[in-house]
């Protein structure tokens, strides 16, 4: 039986092609590559002349990677489901796409996790381009539009959050094992039984500095934990009852072409994130005759009145009654309001 062979590895091509050629007319880099392209970058935030404002005796090292070239790499990283840093400094040399649309650079990984570190402001108002760019080709409806959240774990432990209870937990613990060691301290004999007391006595005492330290830091910004590896994360209800430190990224998406208009990453739940995502989507329509929708987790009276206040129409669905009474029958659901009260007869 005969099968399909390849080409002769080792054959020597008579005839030769550009990159442009291998990269179809209608593939989506060519529209990143124009979309940036057509973009002032320096309007929207990134730096464009640090190189020329540092001193003479710095500017002599290496050139920096242009900021498009970066922007690009992110867009076609976002497009694709290529998050990871590592994964896109990989694609950049067996890509053939990514090849055309970075015109043969490989940027390392660390150059590609900074740019997207040091720019969060100015790619918010990229994506907010986007945005425009839609709206202006009538991909955005604005009559309808739904927001939602993901929770997306943080790298931080469970463990490396802490909240004033925790704080008191752990102190109350160094207490009593201090209480022991200095005990243990007094009826030591040897001064080398005292010494691996006085080893743990010292230990135990910066590891109480380093929980008052915590307890100062949040009097003085009033938060009601911290996490000390994940600075800006905060430990949220994930699923059910489970709970993880994480960060919560609120999104808006119109109903015509299911496009995100708009986006934002807190470390606070959904009970009071609805009035901004109410307020951000009435800036980005330049309009307010459109319904929001949002599910039971954005239920919140304060909320209700904030959206109102902007005059946009909210339709959330109303949190299950959690109790019942002993005889479902009599739960409040089964009620209804009777406004005809007749006269009482003495």
């Amino acid at each position: 039986m005969k099968f399909i062979t390849g080409k002769d590895r080792y054959q020597v091509e008579f005839y030769t092609h550009c990159l442009d050629e291998t990269i179809s007319q209608d593939n989506e880099v060519r529209l990143i590559d124009l979309f940036v392209d057509s973009l002032q970058l320096s309007d929207y935030g990134f730096e464009m002349d640090f190189i020329e404002n540092l001193p003479r005796r710095q500017a002599g090292g290496r050139p920096a990677y242009h900021p498009a070239d970066l922007l690009k790499l992110f867009i076609y990283g976002y497009l694709n489901r290529m998050r990871s840093s590592r994964v896109l400094e990989k694609e950049c040399t067996r890509n053939i796409e990514l090849m055309w649309l970075m015109k043969g650079l490989v940027p390392d990984h660390n150059t590609i996790a900074n740019f997207r570190k040091d720019n969060p402001k100015a790619i918010r108002k990229v994506f907010q381009a986007t945005v425009a760019l839609a709206k202006h080709f009538e991909l955005i409806g604005g009559k309808l539009l739904a927001g939602d959240s993901t929770k997306l774990r943080a790298q931080n432990s469970k463990k490396n959050n802490f909240n004033p209870k925790k704080i008191e937990r752990h102190l109350l613990y160094i207490d009593n094992k201090l209480s022991e060691y200095n005990t243990a301290l007094a009826n030591a004999d040897g001064d080398e039984n005292k010494k691996v007391i006085q080893e743990h006595i010292n230990t135990q005492n910066q590891r109480k500095d380093f929980y008052n330290d915590l307890t100062k830091q949040l009097e003085e910004t009033g938060e009601t934990q911290v996490s000390t590896s994940d600075p800006d994360s905060r430990q949220m209800i994930t699923r059910n009852n489970i709970t993880e430190v994480a960060y919560s990224t609120q999104t808006t998406v119109d109903a015509k072409y299911n496009i995100p208009i708009d986006y934002k990453v807190t470390n606070e739940n959904d009970s009071k994130a609805m009035g901004g995502m109410v307020r951000r989507a009435k800036t980005i329509l330049k309009k307010d005759d459109f319904t929001l929708l949002y599910d039971k987790g954005y239920h919140t009276g304060s909320e209700f009145a904030y959206a109102n206040a902007l005059d946009v129409e909210v339709i959330v669905a109303i949190p299950e009654v959690a109790s019942h009474a002993p005889d479902m029958a009599f739960d409040v659901e089964h009620f209804s309001y009777n406004h005809y009260y007749p006269k009482v007869r003495k």
